[in-house]
């Protein structure tokens, strides 16, 4: 696993993904990959981004900073598979949340997810001083409650109503990971 993302094109690799930050021309495939809704599926947040603000945002930090980033997901052969991204839960509480999204079916069901979780876990826990990992998932997003549970997040309750999403609000599961739990 190479932890340096100055090192080299590959920031965190496993057997089956790699992650590594962004790169100007990734930026179209990545801009269309965020805008295309099919792959976000009824979970993930449905906000678009205009091509002039990602690329403003990139060129700005190129989407990893101190307390907060954005990697790709790659096979080995380095096709896009999706991307995950960490950011403070919340100004008062200390930790991370982080989010994950597949650019297509057809990367389902294949562990992508859970290894790139589990390496972005492990160097985030390396780097920072922080305690606590965090997800937020719907509760009936079967898929992304099993890639917690491989992870070795524990579910730990539910936040009623906090979610506009498709028109409702929707209910949240939180799910943690402690430093000592890794």
């Amino acid at each position: 696993m190479t932890a340096d993302p100055t090192s080299g094109p590959v920031f965190l690799e496993g057997a089956g993904v790699r992650l590594r930050l962004i790169r100007e021309s990734d930026l179209e495939r990545l801009h269309d990959a965020l805008s295309d809704l099919a792959n976000r599926g009824r979970y993930f947040p449905i906000g678009l981004m205009s091509e002039t603000t990602l690329r403003s945002q990139f060129d700005d930090n190129g989407f990893w900073g101190e307390d907060e980033g954005m990697l790709l997901i790659v096979d080995h052969d380095d096709r896009l598979v999706g991307e995950i991204e960490f950011y403070p839960i919340t100004h008062y509480l200390q930790g991370y949340e982080l989010s994950y999204l597949l650019f297509g079916s057809e990367h389902a069901g294949r562990g992508y997810t859970t290894e790139a979780l589990g390496l972005l876990v492990e160097y985030l826990f390396a780097r920072k001083r922080v305690n606590r990992m965090q997800l937020n998932i719907h509760p009936d997003n079967a898929p992304s409650r099993r890639v917690a549970e491989k992870a070795g997040f524990t579910y730990e309750g539910l936040m009623r109503g906090c979610w506009f999403h498709h028109g409702d609000y929707d209910d949240l599961e939180i799910w943690s990971l402690l430093r000592a739990e890794l």
